[in-house]
């Protein structure tokens, strides 16, 4: 919404068409321009046809890339590392396979996440026509009901109580999609998010999985540990992470291991800091964590549909809430309509 980046989906298509075409032969500022021409995202198509005309002119890849302010980091990083490496088309295809894998991801989220929503949605739908229909009630029997909904009543009751959900709601998405675009609004609130137990173990998994794929395409491609660890950790997406990169990188700079770096920051699990510590010994990070990462995308996954069915409980508690809530009311009303009516008798 806020965001002038291209989209993971656009750049997964375009680092797979560019990756295939160098892989083919074809000249990188050919490339660029043929790739530009294929793609559906229009950011993207305008920036790849505005790199094509800088590599022409005499621009390295990387910078006529960094330029166009549209890109990924990770991507930029990697692809500059690539290119003095002369392993461009290869790390290509890692980073398409990467941003393949956050879009598959983020797609499994909201086909999970629909059906509690639309729930929640009928639910104050169904709590609006419970305030028109209880004004109607409440008229024909010369009794005021709206004290049942929240002193809310009619049809301009329904729509004040329609306003403040879907508004308030939309107030939250809003202040979402502020903190996601600003690093230093993430770095403060993504710490207490990841203390809600089921939300924080969905966050931690994600952060990891995405932690474990970049460190090993960013190693492959030659990148230094400290440039490495530090794109590594923004691909995270996860403040906690990104604000733990420095002093991680501080801490290796200064002699310790990436193990005792890791588990220092209290960010990962023991079961992967033992992990690292193993393959740290044979000098075989990076492939330990390509052959592992298979299994942290899983466990994102699980702990994706935990965090599912723990919003869909969320949200029938918050529906038997309201019911619960609007039958003692009526209980009480109906009981004083009752006592009044037996008081006037005698």
């Amino acid at each position: 919404m806020f965001s002038s980046k291209v989209s993971p989906k656009a750049c997964s298509y375009i680092c797979r068409s560019l990756s295939t075409l160098l892989h083919s032969g074809v000249a990188i500022a050919k490339a660029f321009h043929l790739a530009g021409k294929k793609s559906t995202d229009a950011k993207g198509r305008t920036a790849l046809s505005e790199a094509a005309l800088a590599i022409r002119g005499g621009s390295d890849v990387a910078s006529a890339l960094n330029d166009q302010k549209c890109f990924p980091d990770l991507m930029i990083d990697m692809i500059s590392v690539a290119e003095q490496t002369g392993s461009l088309p290869e790390v290509l295809a890692h980073l398409a396979n990467h941003y393949e894998n956050s879009v598959n991801l983020k797609r499994s989220f909201i086909s999970q996440i629909t059906w509690p929503t639309l729930q929640l949605v009928a639910a104050i739908f169904v709590i609006a026509l419970l305030i028109v229909v209880l004004s109607m009630v409440g008229e024909s029997g010369n009794n005021q009901m709206s004290f049942l909904v929240f002193g809310l009543s009619g049809v301009e009751g329904a729509g004040i109580w329609l306003m403040s959900t879907f508004g308030s709601s939309f107030l939250m998405y809003l202040s979402f999609k502020v903190i996601s675009a600003s690093v230093p609004a993430k770095q403060l609130m993504d710490p207490i998010l990841m203390k809600i137990p089921v939300l924080g173990h969905c966050m931690r998994s994600f952060a990891i999985a995405r932690f474990s794929w970049a460190y090993y395409l960013t190693q492959q491609s030659g990148m230094p540990i400290k440039d490495s660890l530090d794109a590594s950790f923004r691909a995270t997406a996860n403040g906690a992470f990104i604000g733990a990169s420095d002093s991680i990188c501080v801490n290796i700079m200064e002699g310790e291991d990436l193990t005792t770096a890791l588990a220092g920051s209290r960010l990962f699990p023991d079961d992967f800091v033992e992990m690292v510590s193993v393959a740290e010994t044979s000098g075989t990070v990076p492939e330990a964590l390509y052959r592992l990462s298979p299994q942290f995308e899983d466990q994102a996954q699980r702990s994706l549909k935990a965090l599912t069915r723990a919003m869909a409980v969320l949200v029938w508690l918050v529906v038997a809430g309201f019911i619960v809530f609007f039958i003692i009311r009526f209980v009480r009303w109906y009981v004083n309509m009752i006592s009044d009516a037996a008081n006037g008798l005698f």
